[in-house]
């Protein structure tokens, strides 16, 4: 075949892959559904990606806060957009505990979104009040044995995370702590602080201003590793309790029936942005790791967490208030 033949036909060939294959517009705004107020980690996270992964992805990402019913708002509206690329949603660990909690969704969290990309993660931490006389989580678990009923652990609210971390504690650890709920962090790191209540499991970034300042004692963060941030403070596994491997995470997903050549490419351009070491450096100081994992292995992750932290939530028989 002549050359300006074989060149001809792979001009045609590559319109024709370029004109058939579903796509998001590139330059259109990319709108990514935050379902809760600003300057929480979801939020601060989700500003962070957009800021880095704007420019690979071709479009301007804009932060659409859509708070109310926590999270059924912006999940609901979310779920509801085209299908074509060009609305997003932060998918974070509310989530899947709000799949395994909410009976009544109005969507099917399984099904509701094509996951793109887990973009970040962070570990907990369990902290005490200085007075609490346990210096290790040996010592703490040793302590709540020897008097069942008598500690307890305060949470940012029934069924939030910090609920959940504590259940999870106190189902592998075979201890009985009385949970104490409170009406969001705050009010329960002021207690916490004041004695009020003994123990408290919540995400890095959240404790670790008062713990360096000695107002709050570290035991223990949970996963396999120390976290960087707490470098002295032994990890679940060196203490004995692998089972408290959770992590807070965050990362995005598009409604379902997204064609998938824009899932993937949208996932492409966005773990690209985040391997940027200015993106993990921005990360790093927030307290978060980059994870940037492809759609199937976000859609597994986030499978295994809704079915996990379900199975929490009916062993401990926790219910929506």
């Amino acid at each position: 075949m002549p050359i300006d033949n074989v060149r001809r036909h792979m001009l045609l060939a590559g319109a024709a892959s370029v004109l058939g294959a579903p796509a998001f517009a590139q330059g259109k705004p990319i709108t990514i559904i935050v379902p809760y107020s600003p300057g929480g980690t979801a939020d601060l996270s989700t500003r962070v990606i957009a800021q880095f992964a704007a420019p690979s992805v071709g479009s301007p990402m804009v932060v659409d806060n859509r708070t109310g019913g926590g999270g059924l708002i912006g999940w609901g509206l979310a779920s509801r957009a085209a299908p074509d690329g060009n609305t997003l949603l932060t998918v974070e660990l509310a989530y899947a505990i709000a799949a395994g909690l909410l009976p009544n969704m109005p969507f099917d969290p399984l099904k509701a979104f094509s996951q793109i990309t887990t973009a970040v993660k962070v570990p907990h931490v369990l902290v005490v009040n200085p007075n609490v006389p346990a210096k290790t989580v040996q010592e703490f678990i040793a302590l709540a044995k020897a008097q069942p009923g008598k500690l307890n652990y305060g949470s940012g609210g029934n069924g939030t995370n910090t609920h959940l971390a504590g259940e999870l504690f106190k189902s592998v650890t075979g201890t009985d702590i009385v949970h104490v709920p409170y009406k969001g962090a705050g009010a329960v790191l002021a207690d916490l602080m004041g004695n009020q209540v003994q123990a408290l499991i919540t995400a890095v970034p959240t404790a670790l201003s008062h713990v360096r300042s000695g107002k709050l004692r570290a035991l223990m963060v949970t996963g396999a590793e120390r976290n960087a941030l707490l470098p002295d403070v032994p990890s679940a596994k060196e203490a004995g309790i692998p089972a408290m491997d959770i992590d807070y995470w965050v990362g995005l997903g598009a409604p379902a029936g997204t064609p998938q050549p824009v899932v993937d490419r949208l996932g492409k351009a966005i773990n690209a942005a985040l391997a940027q070491p200015e993106a993990r450096k921005k990360f790093a100081e927030m307290g978060l790791t980059v994870v940037g994992n492809t759609p199937e292995q976000a859609t597994q992750f986030v499978n295994s967490e809704i079915q996990r932290w379900s199975a929490v939530i009916k062993q401990a028989g926790i219910k929506p208030e």
